[in-house]
């Protein structure tokens, strides 16, 4: 991960000195908290609804795939309590030392499955995820089950996040069927919205799917 093209793998450039690199990457820092902040512009789009934002103040959201935490900061910062979740110790370590140097009292932090979530029913106003869902059929090949876990994940999630509850997921999908794929696992489970890409007709590359709880 010296080198800001090369392409990151899993679970390989998360954990051990890899680890380490990445929590010490000015670059990447800068990447996840600008990625972060223009996921917060989206979760109050107005093409998704309006939102009270008296109602928000003190709002919960589920930071999926936090890392060592560079998105969790920034959404303690624009005023939400957070819980950050990661499937790797290497990461919620890291996120954790953070969190105790930083007194942020307003971040728990769960090692955890995306796909198995071990969060109550109706707990967060919202939820995001900036990369990691990249990542959340790893190990997986055959279509039929990437697409089962897609949808029993997007089930979990709508189940998880309150009445009108808002997700974003950044990504980067490699071609039009795995966007359609993740894209349809939410809608065709309860949740209404829309995608952003930087360029309409690109293939792949960073993607945001905006989404609300119907």
């Amino acid at each position: 991960m010296t080198r800001k093209k090369a392409l990151p793998k899993f679970p390989d450039s998360y954990i051990g000195e890899a680890a380490d690199e990445y929590d010490n990457l000015q670059w990447m820092e800068r990447n996840q908290k600008e990625t972060t902040l223009r996921c917060i512009e989206y979760l109050y789009d107005e093409k998704l609804g309006k939102i009270d934002i008296q109602s928000e103040e003190c709002s919960s959201i589920l930071d999926l795939g936090c890392g060592t935490g560079y998105s969790s900061e920034i959404l303690i910062e624009t005023g939400f309590r957070v819980v950050g979740v990661d499937i790797l110790d290497d990461m919620i370590s890291k996120a954790s030392k953070k969190k105790k140097e930083r007194d942020l009292i307003k971040l728990d932090l769960i090692m955890a499955d995306i796909n198995y979530l071990p969060i109550r029913y109706n707990t967060f106003n919202h939820a995001l995820s900036i990369s990691a869902y990249n990542f959340i059929a790893h190990g997986l090949i055959k279509q039929k089950e990437k697409d089962l876990l897609f949808n029993n994940t997007a089930r979990n999630l709508y189940k998880i996040i309150k009445k009108n509850g808002r997700l974003i997921i950044e990504f980067y999908p490699q071609n039009d069927i795995e966007l359609n794929l993740y894209s349809s696992s939410f809608t065709k489970n309860g949740f209404n919205g829309f995608m952003v890409k930087e360029n309409p007709n690109q293939k792949s590359g960073q993607t945001f799917i905006l989404l609300q709880k119907s």
